[in-house]
């Protein structure tokens, strides 16, 4: 079960309400504790709860469960009989506290899911059961024997577990989607879709259910419609978590959510936020991390309008941040088909995104400045290339980009620096094959930094990507200027064959340079 990673202690503190409720059940025999007057319990699921609240409540309450089922499996493997009865009793709670809590604030469940719960409930009695006797008897045969008994039905309890927060999470699913299909009224789908944004940050496995169950075909639905509007925001960022798995992505494909896209980036009717949304669904759908973009034939028809609609809303964007979406679906772009590549050319899109580049107000971040020199990076494979760079100051800026540092130390921060000098470093070398622009690069003494970052750990973070395309860098620019190069870095960095002087470099201590 995925939960968003927070402090330790905070995590503690809200599973302490959940943990402490399970006690006093267990103390009072699963007695209801009663409610005072005038104070709320928080674990007593009401009507005033969200469904978004409700789920939240039932998932931190099944991932209590498995991590409980997870830490028995490992004390019995110890022999610790207590702690595995007690446990068991808790896990037990645990699973009566979180079916009455579920079955308070849903409604029309099925069948199979009444079936679980009493599987689910009678296991955990058996089980509870065992473990009982298994603490009032020290006979090791008679224990040694009870073992295999016990770890099967812990396995049988996980599995009927498992199954039954399937069903649960899928019944969910189809009530909000059955909530965004048939109301007319924006309140009530503008929650749904909240609650069904909701539940795709907690993993993968519920954007599957979310697509399987027809999400992706709803939430298109809901951008086809003008007196939604006001929720076309919510609902692409929506459709962009959906869509990080592959049931989300043939399912965009099956109801033509990519012409949907063009037609909301090229209506200039729609905001900025709109228009930053579905370039965030575009950037998703073509990230080259994924394996299963290919099949986005319906893509290729409408990449001209699309790439044309990104590339205005870079040149007209208010803020960092919708930059970084249009300038992340533009980079994606350029590794999904090299078509794109020509087409942000014939757009003057190099201009564009250096000038944007100078505007320290929307190029903020080591995270814009990646998805910047990532076009450039893709780009620079075309001759006509590197006249665009010299007229817009673009070696200046790849310059700049070799200095990339992290301020904050984050690690997600560090490594977008690596990646901003490492695609620098490339761009210079494929760049240098004009004289013209090897020539600026030497007055701006790239060769220098170049040198520093190789023969320096730290100032590449000790990425090995970094030195591999500053060694390739340094030995293009080496050719076009041989006498920018004193002998030992020459002799160390040039001549020999790349992977001894990558061997040499990542070797070096720092007192060396």
């Amino acid at each position: 079960m995925h939960l968003i990673q927070v402090d330790s202690v905070q995590r503690w503190m809200e599973d302490l309400k959940l943990m402490t409720d399970c006690e006093c059940m267990c103390i009072l025999q699963s007695k209801p504790i009663s409610i005072e007057k005038d104070e709320q319990n928080e674990l007593i699921l009401s009507s005033q709860y969200s469904t978004c609240d409700n789920l939240q409540l039932l998932l931190k309450r099944a991932w209590i469960i498995s991590t409980e089922l997870t830490r028995i499996a490992q004390k019995l493997e110890k022999n610790r009989w207590q702690r595995v009865h007690s446990m068991t009793v808790r896990v037990n709670c645990h699973v009566r506290s979180m079916i009455n809590e579920y079955n308070t604030f849903t409604r029309n469940s099925s069948e199979e899911m009444h079936q679980f719960e009493k599987l689910l409930i009678d296991k955990c009695s058996e089980f509870t059961a065992f473990t009982e006797r298994c603490i009032q008897t020290e006979d090791e045969q008679i224990l040694k024997s009870m073992k295999s008994c016990i770890s099967e039905t812990l396995t049988t309890i996980a599995q009927y577990f498992g199954q039954l927060i399937e069903l649960v999470l899928t019944h969910e699913v189809q009530n909000l989607l059955r909530q965004i299909e048939l109301s007319d009224s924006v309140y009530i789908t503008e929650s749904a879709i909240s609650s069904l944004f909701s539940l795709t940050q907690e993993g993968a496995h519920l954007c599957r259910i979310i697509a399987k169950e027809g999400g992706v075909v709803a939430l298109f639905k809901i951008c086809r419609q003008d007196c939604f509007r006001c929720l076309y925001p919510q609902t692409l960022r929506t459709l962009a978590s959906i869509c990080c798995v592959e049931e989300g992505m043939h399912q965009l494909e099956k109801v033509d959510g990519i012409l949907c896209l063009a037609d909301i980036l090229t209506d200039n009717t729609h905001s900025e936020a709109t228009h930053a949304e579905a370039a965030a669904v575009i950037a998703q759908i073509t990230s080259p991390h994924l394996r299963f973009t290919q099949h986005l034939s319906s893509f290729l028809e409408n990449m001209e309008e699309i790439v044309t609609a990104l590339v205005k809303l870079c040149q007209e964007a208010s803020s960092g941040e919708v930059f970084l979406l249009a300038s992340a679906a533009l980079a994606n772009i350029t590794f999904f088909d090299t078509m794109a590549c020509e087409i942000l050319l014939q757009l003057n899109a190099m201009k564009i995104l250096l000038a944007a580049c100078s505007d320290k107000h929307i190029v903020d971040t080591p995270y814009s400045r990646d998805q910047v020199v990532t076009i450039l990076a893709n780009m620079s494979v075309l001759d006509q290339c590197a006249s665009e760079i010299i007229q817009g100051n673009g070696v200046q800026l790849l310059m700049e980009m070799l200095f990339e540092r992290s301020s904050s130390g984050n690690s997600a921060e560090v490594a977008a620096c690596e990646r901003v000098q490492q695609k620098s470093a490339v761009t210079l070398a494929r760049l240098s094959r004009d004289p013209e622009v090897a020539d600026a690069a030497v007055k701006l003494s790239c060769i220098p930094r170049l040198i520093k970052l190789c023969r320096s750990p730290t100032e590449r973070n000790n990425s090995d990507s970094v030195l591999v395309a500053c060694l390739a860098a340094l030995r293009r620019l080496a050719v076009m200027s041989p006498d920018g190069l004193e002998d030992s870095d020459f002799q160390q960095l040039v001549k020999p064959r790349l992977v001894d002087s990558f061997l040499l470099c990542t070797n070096m201590e720092e007192s060396f340079v």
